[in-house]
């Protein structure tokens, strides 16, 4: 650890002398351990507590391959990023060999908390926090000439096509095991979906008006202040992040999410707060009527969420809600017309 905190840069003299464990709580794919650091001869800032996030060895070695990409994401991006978009970070790593993975992240634990306790959506100004912050990310990196130079990649017509036949595969499997609890309208929305995949993919490989995405983005995965006057909401949770269309962050966030007479309430006012923090954070030519185009093909896409979180085994009690919730979202939306 003394070795650790020196190459992060935050022990210059002295050395640990204890590590101890504050807490451990599982989640779904990781282990959350609070530490506690006592010193030996340290500066008084030399942090006294770290996250420590470890994989859960059920979720190890499944389609998952949980950590790798966070692990990447705080090697790869967030030294570069501004300050106070996500945690620090004071060293990580993943084995390939042997499919474990650490990181030692900033603890916010006095500081910092989630909205809400899952299932149950945040209150609007919450949920309007946490999208500006989402914002503020996508708009650090928005058509930063480093993405798929020095900054991730772009997937190769290979790799799309890859995708698109493993996507195939689960489904048939997924469809199969629902029988008739997925209706032939549903299935028709599907195998429409799928012959349309390569015209709809014509948005990414545009290449303009990308960022960073997280992947991930549900309001648990964003941490807002405990001081009522503060804006400082974190993400963390970076093991899905990509370079991306950013409104796919939001769709994930409220339409794969959100059940419709909220959605229907707070949709409008969260885009129109995303937007606005865009252009305040420097981003041109990408106008209201454009994230609203990017939105609504970003609903569309989402139908397939479901599908994947059910192929890497996630719990029926998350995938099987947002099967709802964003086949009513597509409903809505009027997403239907975008398959022709």
């Amino acid at each position: 650890m003394t070795a650790t905190m020196r190459e992060a840069g935050v022990l210059d003299k002295g050395a640990v002398a204890e590590v101890s464990v504050i807490s451990d709580r599982p989640m779904l794919i990781s282990r959350i351990i609070r530490l506690g650091l006592t010193y030996d001869g340290a500066a008084p800032n030399a942090p006294r507590t770290l996250i420590l996030k470890l994989a859960m060895p059920a979720f190890a070695k499944t389609l998952w391959r949980g950590g790798r990409h966070e692990v990447s994401f705080y090697r790869e991006l967030a030294g570069l990023m501004p300050k106070g978009l996500v945690p620090a970070s004071y060293g990580g790593a993943w084995d390939e060999a042997a499919f474990t993975w650490h990181l030692l992240l900033e603890d916010l634990t006095d500081t910092h908390q989630t909205a809400t306790q899952w299932p149950l959506p945040p209150a609007l100004p919450q949920a309007e926090a946490i999208v500006r912050a989402l914002a503020r990310l996508h708009a650090a990196w928005w058509d930063d000439p480093r993405l798929g130079v020095s900054i991730g990649s772009f997937a190769t017509a290979d790799e799309r096509a890859g995708r698109s036949l493993t996507f195939a595969g689960h489904y048939q499997r997924f469809a199969d095991q629902l029988g008739d609890r997925l209706s032939a309208d549903r299935r028709a929305v599907y195998e429409r979906l799928m012959a349309a995949t390569p015209r709809l993919s014509e948005r990414y490989l545009s290449r303009r008006n990308l960022s960073i995405a997280h992947g991930d983005a549900h309001v648990w995965n964003f941490l807002v202040p405990k001081a009522a006057d503060s804006d400082d909401v974190r993400a963390f949770d970076f093991d899905q992040w990509r370079i991306g269309v950013p409104a796919n962050d939001l769709a994930y966030m409220i339409a794969l999410h959100l059940y419709p007479e909220r959605r229907a309430r707070i949709e409008r006012p969260l885009l129109d707060g995303y937007h606005q923090t865009l252009v305040a954070h420097g981003v041109a030519g990408y106008d209201r009527a454009a994230l609203d185009q990017d939105y609504r093909l970003a609903v569309l896409l989402h139908v397939a969420q479901p599908v994947w979180q059910w192929a890497i085994q996630i719990p029926p009690v998350i995938w099987w809600n947002n099967l709802e919730r964003i086949f009513l979202a597509f409903d809505d939306l009027g997403c239907r017309e975008l398959l022709d």
